[in-house]
């Protein structure tokens, strides 16, 4: 759960994202070749209840994504998914790796997870306990810069199978889709794409408030004392990293960017990545981050030039007592030469 943080005047708000914008998916997601369906449907206890009656009273279920560190390392996590047996990883994308959970009762796969180089890791279908052993066994063995505790992301989402027609729709964090699309990783995988971008945005997000925490006394305090309280030294430091979390989202341009998975991919894979991002607000968090950084930038550069004319007239005033100093020395010295003053002048 995240936690409220006062903002510095001038901040923008965080933009928090409405869960209840109702997005439809595209409905040509039927049309497409469908492997069989990967839905367990619930045995009835009446013979006349058909099967969408019976599909209509399938539970939910989850998808959860997490991220938990800057990147993975790939070449390492392919050798402990291949070590654990050919499910475990089923295809290879140029930033991502897809497996299956199997049961360890009936052997038979029963979720579905994505690994991306850029940190997360995109659960379908599993229990917590399951998606805990995973990251543990698996995945933090393999993490490049791991999130400290408080950084790492947690987003939680649930899917609904119907047998109603058409592409399905997405509200209240529920993907609602047709129970023929359930056996295609791909579909997972195009909502995972959109999903797991929005898990790594919130992470800048965070970061971002927590320098607009240190940061939120500063303008009330210039404000009411004409006077900065924090060194220039510990300035400089927040500067510093503006910069380099400016910097890296920057970077993280080219996580946001449409993945290549979509070139080859058919054009309905985008379009669902598209009407998911769509309802994430990728595009608008993006823009009021950045928007935050250009904020925090200004003030910080502000507060530093008050430092810095603090600091020289500091200077100048040192300056001036030197020269004052001088010149009264200056002064004894000439009257010490006329006889004035010195150890041979007595006062009448």
């Amino acid at each position: 759960m995240a936690v409220k943080r006062t903002l510095a005047p001038g901040q923008p708000a965080p933009g928090a994202r409405s869960k209840e914008k109702f997005v439809s998916l595209p409905e040509e997601l039927e049309e497409l070749e469908l492997p069989p369906p990967q839905l367990e449907v619930p045995p009835s206890l009446f013979e006349d209840l058909n099967i969408n009656d019976r599909i209509s009273t399938a539970p939910k279920q989850r998808i959860s994504v997490y991220c938990i560190a800057e990147s993975l390392d790939r070449k390492m996590l392919e050798k402990k998914l291949e070590a654990r047996g050919p499910r475990w990883l089923v295809s290879k994308y140029p930033d991502v790796l897809y497996g299956q959970y199997s049961s360890l009762e009936s052997g038979q796969p029963t979720g579905d997870i994505f690994y991306f180089d850029y940190g997360c890791v995109s659960f379908w279908n599993l229990t917590p306990k399951q998606e805990q052993d995973v990251l543990k066994n698996l995945v933090v063995p393999c993490e490049v810069d791991p999130l400290p505790v408080r950084e790492v992301e947690i987003d939680e989402f649930d899917v609904k199978y119907t047998a109603n027609e058409g592409g399905g729709h997405i509200q209240n964090d529920t993907i609602t889709l047709n129970y023929r699309l359930s056996g295609d990783h791909s579909i997972k995988l195009s909502i995972s794409y959109a999903l797991s971008q929005s898990t790594k945005l919130c992470v800048f997000e965070e970061r971002v408030l927590e320098i607009v925490a240190s940061t939120k006394d500063l303008p009330e305090s210039l404000a009411s004392t004409g006077k900065v309280t924090m060194s220039r030294k510990a300035i400089a430091q927040l500067i510093g990293k503006v910069f380099i979390q400016r910097a890296a989202v920057n970077l993280l341009s080219t996580v946001l960017d449409t993945p290549e998975f979509f070139w080859s991919a058919p054009d309905i894979m985008q379009t669902l990545y598209k009407r998911i991002c769509e309802y994430m607000e990728l595009d608008d968090r993006v823009e009021v981050l950045n928007n935050r950084f250009s904020v925090l930038h200004d003030m910080l550069e502000l507060v530093s030039d008050v430092n810095e004319t603090s600091h020289a007239s500091y200077l100048e005033w040192i300056v001036i007592w030197l020269i004052l100093i001088c010149a009264v020395i200056g002064v004894f010295e000439v009257l010490g030469t006329l006889g004035i003053v010195g150890p041979g002048h007595h006062f009448p």
